[in-house]
């Protein structure tokens, strides 16, 4: 502070002798005193403390402004050029110009009323000058390497960012009016582009760029005047077939920005443009531009585009047009309540250019960079695209070479023409007629399914589109590829084809089957139009092939909409005839089943077409699958895996008898849950052998719901027979219950287009202790992660026990043997008993134990459980007797029972 107060003491006594003395003293006592100034600026961080700092800020621009025009004054360009370097840079400590140079710089950075001090001094025009003489006189380099030296990189940076600060304010460009430079330095960057000093080009663009910014009426009406805007056009035309493409657009750029920039003043700049035949340049300009390597040219590029997307809205009128509203269209589009936001459309020649371009090029940058810029246009009201597709049709016209253009370009359009649906609400009958028959006539099979993914997007988006596009021939073209395709697989019988064609005809194939499953789900109308055509036979070969399979099922299902037994024969004969190890197609085929048995109406079907024995086959075909060392290539298979398989089918089964009496009494009756337990103790995790189970005394005693925390919520190690042992008694209890097709133990697998098949990258595994999430080593494919069983916090005994499926109760009965493993004994015998104090929590209301009687549970106990109801030493006699009086006491009388 006390430097600053100093300095203003001097600069007072400067200020009060200052009218007395001759200019070269003048000028010497303000070159003392400025490097004080520098000096204190330095030492306080930047921060100025001077009242009197806009008065210094005239002086000091003053006598700049007088150096500049001493050195400048009646020299030929090359030397005034010279004389204004040597003038600005830095001589020794420094010199005169230098100095005068930097205290600018420094009070051209401190606040606005300090820079409206330049304008007086007749600065704004001088650096204008020098800016024309460094631009347009190149000089030869003296130095070896030829480079721009440090010290006049620091000037020229100097020099540009006080002329940036000057020029950016209205009064700044008001200046420059009284000489001519600046329309000469304008028609000089149109027309020395190639002979002007490289180092400045970038300077000049950005103090032009910021002159342009800055227009006044009277800077419009000057550069009008002297025809600046036509001479520039004219020496670009000449320039556009000799220079390089990048540089072309750097000098174009800088002449439309003051056409742009000039628009909201004066449309005459933008007049003077169109008349001289400016659109056509640039069109000229942008078509040179194809080929150029990534980044080459980019910001300019992208600045003419950008330009020309912003002079589509510079126009005096609104365009009014009136187009055909072809319906049907969405519920909620309505065009004559379309609010209009300003950003409208007004002038349609940019727009062209923009047009032209995309047709006669096939650049992916360019092309891209159109497509942007549509989609900008539509963002700044919806009314655009109406404006445009109703006079220019760019879209409808885009669509019929859009085939020719690079792959991205492809997608890029189609992800235009999507958002008119999915952002404009609006349907383009025409635009889909012409990608329909890009579909139809699959001339480059990328285009074809990009196309279909875009159709299949709408599809998607409104029930609207099944009925367009199946009157629009859609839907039948669509049958009638996946006809040709289907035969084609059966005659192949999977063989898979190599190389990158046949992978995008494969995705093609999905995309067909996607758009199918789109086009009838919800729509009956269409489902029986696809049965008419006869196409369930094909529709059905595509099951074998994962990445087909999803939205082959999703067909499917939709069929039994019309017809359960149809749907049923397909997926059960498809489940009955895959092979052992086509463990993942006969889950995927479950998952579908288990969808529609949500619908009572399927019950029938699934039992009139062999469904519950197609699904016990399977537990059948599995035998041996769960033991501990697997023989065959259920060795290469994840148990879990496998265990998965066990739940869909049993949840299949407990779906199909849900609150279904005839489905209940048949199962029953055909003694299928006879079946069931012989064809699960035949997996490999309960034992068969004979001999006879050794008492032994408990040292501790879990319940069942206690043996499933233990086993799956902590750390306690269990044999991998007993967890899967433990699993399947858990279906099972689901099963009693009627709730067992409603849990969800496995997380849901998303397989991609390309994966291998998952049936074959199965690998042998251990299951880790906490079997929440097993892993597949070597396998690309998601893990099939178990799910916790339940909330530990609700315990098993707690939840409802009303007996739905009795036969279940019995088919644990039945396992309940098979539990001892001889060298487990305690273990054996300790799950043992509580599954049977489970089975007895099952039978507490007397409903319950009514239900069980009539299924048949005592004599089961009896036959399956000979050894320990009547040996009075065995474990399990006392809790089975007490199970058998439970029941027994229900259905006969005390003296039968005894």
């Amino acid at each position: 502070t006390l430097q600053w107060e100093t300095l203003g003491k001097q600069f007072a006594e400067y200020e009060q002798v200052a009218p007395f003395l001759i200019p070269e003293d003048k000028q010497r006592r303000l070159l003392e005193f400025l490097p004080l100034f520098l000096k204190a600026w330095e030492q306080s961080a930047g921060v100025i403390v001077f009242p009197k700092i806009q008065l210094l800020a005239s002086e000091v621009c003053k006598l700049l402004t007088k150096e500049i025009k001493r050195n400048l004054n009646g020299k030929p360009a090359e030397e005034a050029r010279l004389a204004l370097e040597q003038l600005l840079q830095q001589k020794g400590e420094t010199g005169d110009g230098h100095l005068l140079l930097k205290s600018v710089y420094l009070l051209s950075q401190t606040d606005l009323r300090t820079v409206w001090n330049f304008t007086g001094s007749g600065l704004p025009a001088a650096l204008m000058q020098c800016l024309y003489l460094f631009f347009t006189v190149p000089l030869k380099k003296t130095s070896d390497d030829g480079e721009t030296s440090e010290d006049d990189a620091q000037t020229q940076e100097m020099l540009v960012k006080i002329m940036l600060n000057m020029y950016k304010e209205e009064q700044g460009v008001e200046e420059l009016l009284a000489a001519d430079k600046l329309q000469s330095l304008i028609i000089a960057t149109a027309s020395l582009w190639d002979q002007c000093s490289h180092s400045w080009k970038v300077p000049t663009g950005r103090v032009l760029r910021t002159i342009s910014r800055a227009q006044t009426k009277n800077s419009i009406v000057y550069l009008q005047a002297v025809d600046c805007i036509k001479i520039a056009v004219q020496n670009l035309f000449t320039l556009a077939d000799t220079l390089p493409a990048s540089d072309v657009c750097e000098a174009a750029s800088i002449v439309l920005c003051f056409v742009k920039d000039s628009y909201p003043v004066s449309s005459a700049l933008l007049t003077e443009f169109e008349n001289n035949d400016g659109y056509q340049l640039l069109l000229k300009i942008l078509l040179r531009c194809e080929g150029l390597q990534q980044n080459e040219g980019d910001p300019y590029l992208n600045e003419i585009l950008d330009m020309l997307t912003c002079l589509t809205t510079c126009g005096k009128t609104e365009l009014k047009v009136s187009g055909n509203i072809v319906h049907p269209q969405l519920p909620h589009f309505d065009f004559e309540r379309t609010q209009s936001s300003g950003m409208t459309v007004k002038n349609l020649q940019p727009f062209q250019v923009l047009q032209s371009i995309f047709q006669r090029s096939n650049d992916q940058h360019l092309c891209g960079r159109i497509l942007t810029a549509i989609g900008t246009i539509w963002a700044w009201d919806r009314v655009n695209f109406f404006l445009l597709e109703w006079t220019l049709q760019p879209i409808n016209q885009f669509t019929d070479i859009i085939h020719f253009k690079p792959h991205p370009v492809q997608v890029q359009f189609f992800r235009l023409v999507e958002s008119i649906v999915l952002d404009l609400s609006y349907v383009p009958h025409e635009i889909l007629k012409k990608v329909q028959y890009l579909v139809k006539e699959n001339i480059v099979p990328f285009c074809t399914l990009t196309a279909l993914q875009c159709l299949l997007s709408m599809t998607q988006k409104d029930l609207l589109f099944s009925d367009i596009f199946r009157d629009s021939g859609l839907l039948g073209l669509l049958l009638a590829l996946l006809r040709k395709e289907a035969k084609i697989l059966r005659k192949s019988a999977g063989t898979p084809l190599p190389g990158p064609k046949e992978s995008t005809e494969k995705e093609l194939n999905v995309v067909m089957l996607k758009m199918v499953a789109a086009l009838t789900a919800r729509s009956v109308r269409n489902t029986v139009v696809l049965k008419d055509y006869g196409m369930v036979p094909y529709i059905k070969i595509f099951l074998d092939d994962e990445c087909y399979r999803s939205a082959t099922l999703s067909i499917l299902e939709q069929l039994s909409v019309i017809n359960y037994e149809e749907y049923m024969s397909i997926i059960i004969g498809a489940l009955c005839s895959s092979t052992q190890w086509e463990l993942h197609l006969k889950l995927d085929l479950l998952k579908s089943l288990l969808r529609i048995l949500e619908s009572p109406k399927s019950h029938s079907a699934f039992r009139t077409c062999s469904g519950f024995n197609g699904l016990l086959s399977l537990l059948s075909d599995m035998e041996g699958a769960l033991q501990d060392s697997p023989s065959g290539q259920w060795a290469e298979v994840g148990q879990n895996c496998v265990l998965e398989l066990v739940f869909y089918t049993l949840q299949g089964i407990t779906a199909a008898l849900h609150l279904d009496p005839v489905n209940s009494n048949f199962f029953q009756r055909n003694g299928l849950f006879e079946k069931m337990a012989e064809d699960l103790g035949s997996l490999g995790c309960f034992w068969t052998q004979g001999g006879r189970q050794i008492p032994m005394s408990l040292e501790k005693k879990r319940t069942f719901a206690e043996f499933l925390d233990a086993a799956f919520c902590s750390s306690e190690p269990f044999p991998v027979w007993l967890k899967n042992s433990i699993w399947i008694l858990n279906f099972l209890d689901r099963m009693v219950k009627g709730t067992l097709h409603q849990e969800s133990y496995f997380k849901e697998r998303k397989p991609e287009l390309g994966e291998e098949s998952r049936d074959d990258q199965e690998a042998p595994q251990a299951q880790e202790e906490h079997p929440v999430a097993f892993k597949r080593p070597g396998s690309k494919l998601p893990v099939s992660a178990y799910m916790l069983w339940g909330n530990p916090e609700e315990k098993l005994e707690m939840r409802d026990c009303t007996i739905v499926n009795p036969g279940a109760v019995c088919v644990m009965v039945r396992l309940l043997p098979k539990l001892y493993k001889e060298g487990h004994a305690q273990l054996s015998q300790e799950i043992q008993c509580a599954l049977v104090d489970h089975i007895q929590s099952l039978v507490k209301s007397e409903k319950s134990r009514q239900v069980m009687c009539e299924s048949g549970v005592l004599s089961t106990i009896i036959t399956s459980c000979q050894d320990a109801f009547c040996d009075e030493g065995h474990p399990l006699h006392l809790p089975l007797t007490r199970v058998f009086e439970k029941l027994a006491s229900q259905a006969i009388e005390p003296h039968v029972l005894r």
